[in-house]
């Protein structure tokens, strides 16, 4: 990625302050993305996979996936890289669009992740607690996570959010160690899937599959849903933005980097699982590693590794709830959130107010089903923050022409584009309950800002506030 970016153009010196703390250096950028990708997503939505697409060749579907959000990703590496600031999208749609409609965007934006974050978070903690059945019984049964598991869900909630309580470089090395363990984990998978693998079985594709109404193509939109829940997470460290060291070289190379090692991992993951466990087993499969590692190398190893999973899983929930709360918190300090989100605690420098309400949300949102959660937060996140980026990016080369971008698309606007059509597809691909809620929550989500807006006396009920937070005048622009 040197080719794209400036050296010495990293900016730091001129971001605005925040009172955040520069301590995440690359390696642990992509820790963080990749720890938040991988954990338990894999794990638990293969077997959905294979019965969405109906049979082996589901493995495309993650490949489709993976360009997607590679596509997607280099939206974010120009918008990140050029705005590093705590909260990511919040940034970009405030910068983008505030001079036609105010502060509307970025305050939709807000509104909506408070949800879609917490709810993506609740599918790990409910996928965690279905391996966790695996190791006790009691907590998970045919049916779904049983009472007993449904408490343990909300006390793994509660000691991650307690594990978030410490400064950012400490937080940084942590994550870099559950990173260490999330890969060791898959990697035992494939090992031990490969150990006892059947050609024939993993690309005994179903006749007629890829032809004109074939399977792979009849499932290939609720399998992309399924899919791009998986790849979620190589945005993180766009959301750390404000606390990345020279992020206009660790933003971009961070979410490049671990886009194409997660889709490395899930592709190889997704091939040894359905060349060692029999496809009608696989479709109704609650803990598919654990059995992939008990037929290869007995129930202690399984039970060995199933205890890194549930670990990895617990990393992957740390790394969303940490990104993720960043994102109020620069919202309020606009004064476009409630006030408290933008205090910082007075020792260790992190929004405490961000952490606690997004793990209330986390918490509750566990107790539900996981296909119920994905729908739900894939349909909230693809209308409010992918779309609207694809937007951001178009806009801002128009409007911030002087922008400083260390990183400039490759092949703009080729991947915008290739962005925009997979998430258009992917957004009518969802149940219909996800789309209409989806709706629903952003009408009233406008409702809210007309409220807001009346208030403070801001567009539509004053004038709009034009400000190039991150345009120097030396740079000029064109409003």
């Amino acid at each position: 990625m040197s080719s794209s970016i400036r050296p010495g153009d990293s900016a730091t010196a001129e971001l605005p302050r925040t009172g955040l703390e520069r301590r995440i250096g690359p390696l642990q950028a992509t820790a963080i993305n990749m720890t938040q990708m991988c954990g338990i997503g894999p794990f638990v939505t293969i077997p959905a996979m294979v019965a969405t697409m109906g049979g082996p060749q589901a493995m495309f579907g993650w490949i489709v996936g993976a360009l997607i959000a590679l596509a997607d990703g280099l939206v974010w590496a120009e918008l990140g890289a050029a705005l590093p600031g705590a909260g990511g999208t919040y940034i970009y749609l405030r910068e983008a669009f505030q001079y036609r409609t105010g502060r509307l965007m970025p305050f939709l934006f807000v509104w909506s992740a408070v949800l879609f974050i917490p709810l993506i978070m609740s599918s790990g903690i409910i996928g965690l607690v279905q391996y966790l059945g695996y190791l006790i019984p009691g907590v998970a049964g045919d049916d779904g996570v049983t009472p007993l598991g449904k408490v343990i869900g909300v006390v793994v909630v509660a000691l991650v959010v307690l594990a978030l309580f410490r400064r950012i470089g400490q937080i940084g090395r942590l994550t870099t160690a559950l990173f260490v363990i999330m890969l060791a984990a898959v990697l035992t998978v494939v090992v031990a899937a490969f150990s006892h693998f059947d050609g024939g079985q993993a690309f005994g594709f179903t006749p007629g599959a890829f032809g004109a109404g074939g399977a792979f193509w009849g499932g290939l939109g609720a399998g992309l849903v399924i899919a791009i829940y998986d790849y979620l997470g190589y945005n993180t460290s766009a959301y750390l933005g404000g606390e990345v060291r020279s992020p206009g070289r660790t933003i971009p190379r961070s979410i490049v980097f671990s886009i194409l090692g997660i889709m490395t991992l899930y592709f190889l993951l997704q091939v040894g699982v359905l060349g060692s466990i029999p496809l009608e087993q696989l479709k109704t499969a609650t803990s598919v590693a654990s059995t992939v590692l008990e037929q290869a190398w007995g129930s202690v190893v399984a039970k060995v590794v199933t205890v890194f999973i549930v670990v990895a899983a617990i990393g992957s929930v740390f790394a969303g709830l940490l990104g993720g709360s960043r994102v109020p918190f620069e919202a309020a300090r606009d004064k476009v959130f409630l006030p408290m989100f933008a205090k910082l605690h007075p020792k260790l420098n992190m929004p405490t107010a961000g952490v606690l309400a997004m793990g209330v949300i986390t918490a509750i949102g566990s107790l539900f089903t996981l296909t119920d959660v994905i729908n739900a937060a894939v349909t909230v996140l693809v209308i409010i923050q992918s779309l609207a980026q694809v937007a951001a990016i178009w806009v801002l080369r128009r409007r911030q022409p002087g922008l400083r971008r260390p990183y400039r698309q490759w092949l703009y606007p080729v991947p915008t584009l290739i962005a925009l059509a997979g998430w258009v597809y992917i957004y009518v691909s969802a149940t219909t309950l996800s789309i209409l809620l989806s709706v629903a929550w952003i009408l009233l989500g406008v409702v809210a800002f007309l409220v807001y807006a009346a208030a403070e006396k801001t567009w539509p009920f004053g004038p709009k506030e034009i400000r190039e937070a991150f345009v120097s005048p030396a740079e000029g622009r064109r409003a």
